[in-house]
């Protein structure tokens, strides 16, 4: 068995839970609103941004030139796709100008950026991979079940598509060739990279549904309690 697959294995009841959010059904079905969905684009614009930092930081990190491209290729042509389809979105769909990070988002790209300048370069493998891995199988998943006509469409084909199934694989393969060299210790840290990531994927997605927001500051009844 491939270390991808026993990762896999780790995540499997709650990939099921991300397919189960309301957001996924919703949007398989059509009818996931236009606020929820600008919402998640633009909180997925800015996400984006900071993936395609950590992409390129494992690049630098990688032990051949192989894989030294392949995030490379990660971080600039594959982001952009993502980036190219959201504009199209948010020129559709009017998400606020000034929408800041969402608690979820922040946490997910701090973690991102965190692994990929402290931890060891199979663990930062592991921590990138859910970003591909689970958006194929929900998007595979939906683009099953999509009512049809969908505003989303797009959004399906891309995730469903060919073009991007091929980077997943090739991201697989990256992480299995790193786990190959590792020891024990490093392996246990990658498969507790890549449940986290995976928890915050389903963060992810919950708090576009819910619109998520920060704490409202405490205005002048805090500068009273100071």
């Amino acid at each position: 068995m491939r270390f991808s697959e026993l990762l896999w294995q780790q995540i499997e009841p709650l990939y099921q839970r991300i397919l189960d959010l309301p957001f996924n059904r919703e949007l398989a079905a059509g009818t996931l609103s236009e606020q929820r969905f600008a919402f998640y684009v633009k909180q997925d614009q800015m996400y984006l941004v900071d993936f395609s930092r950590a992409l390129a930081m494992a690049g630098t990190r990688t032990p051949n030139t192989d894989a030294l491209n392949a995030w490379l290729v990660f971080a600039s042509e594959a982001v952009a796709v993502e980036q190219a389809l959201h504009e199209s979105f948010l020129k559709r769909f009017a998400a606020p100008e000034d929408l800041g990070k969402s608690p979820a988002c922040l946490a997910y790209t701090q973690f991102l950026l965190a692994t990929a300048a402290l931890e060891e370069y199979p663990v930062m493998t592991a921590a990138l991979l859910p970003c591909f891995w689970i958006y194929r199988e929900v998007g595979l998943h939906i683009h099953a079940r999509a009512a049809s006509p969908n505003p989303y469409q797009d959004w399906i084909d891309t995730y469903a598509g060919e073009a991007f199934s091929a980077s997943v694989d090739r991201a697989i393969a990256l992480t299995d060739e790193a786990a190959e060299s590792a020891g024990e210790p490093v392996r246990k840290r990658m498969k507790e990279a890549f449940v986290l990531s995976s928890r915050l994927e389903w963060m992810f997605w919950d708090s576009a549904y819910r619109l998520e927001s920060w704490p409202p500051d405490q205005g002048s009844r805090g500068e009273q309690l100071r």
